[in-house]
This record gives structure tokens, sequence and C-alpha cells, in this order.
């Protein structure tokens, strides 16, 4: 019996590198000082944070971006969680919508700071 690959990457939409500081929805935490967005797609983001989460954990999260506007508004539910080192989380977050218009907003400036 020939073996089969198995194909774990399951996207429909193409991951960007995006990096910019975030804060957990409503806390008192400034930008940056607990969580970073690291990478997102139009349907989850990458995250790194010094708390821990779990499978299922529902998140929302404010991303600053440079462009003067409001933070971005992200939310979700925790998929994946890895630990990077003793102080760090790897975390996976899917989105309960599809967020193009977001995700547009924040492709155009991942562009112009990488420029």
């Amino acid at each position: 019996m020939p073996a089969t690959q198995v194909n774990n990457e399951r996207r429909e939409f193409e991951r960007f590198s995006a990096r910019f500081p975030v804060k957990f929805k409503d806390s008192r935490q400034d930008y940056g000082s607990e969580v970073f967005l690291r990478d997102a797609s139009a349907q989850g983001m990458r995250i790194v944070s010094k708390e821990r989460f779990f499978l299922d954990d529902h998140l929302a999260l404010e991303v600053e971006l440079p462009d003067g506007k409001e933070p971005m508004v992200l939310s979700g539910e925790v998929k994946w969680v890895k630990l990077l080192n003793l102080s760090l989380w790897d975390i996976g977050i899917q989105f309960s919508d599809v967020h193009f218009l977001k995700m547009q907003r924040l492709f155009k400036l991942t562009e112009t700071t990488t420029l």
C-alpha cells in the first residue's frame, strides 16, 4: 500500500506578515505590552502573547495601526497554541466571519511599512 501525504494546510486565503502592537479589547494594558500580531489572513491571525490561552477560547483584540484611525478590532476563537519559550505563546485564532475590508486596510498598511 503506497504511503499518502497529508496536507495540513487548510487555508482558503493567503496569509501575510503583519507586525503590529495589539492589546486585549477593553483592557487597560498598553498596546504591545502583552500581545503582538504576527500575521493575518481574511480568516484568521497569529499572535504572540505572554498570556496562555486554550483551544476554543474567544478573544477580542484591538490592533494599533499607523494610519491615525481608530484601532482595528478583531475577534475569533483559538484554534491552536504553541509554547515559544518560557514566557511566550504562539496562538492561532480563527475569525467567525471573513473580514475582507479589515484585511484590506491591514494589508495596505503592511505594504507601506515594509517599503
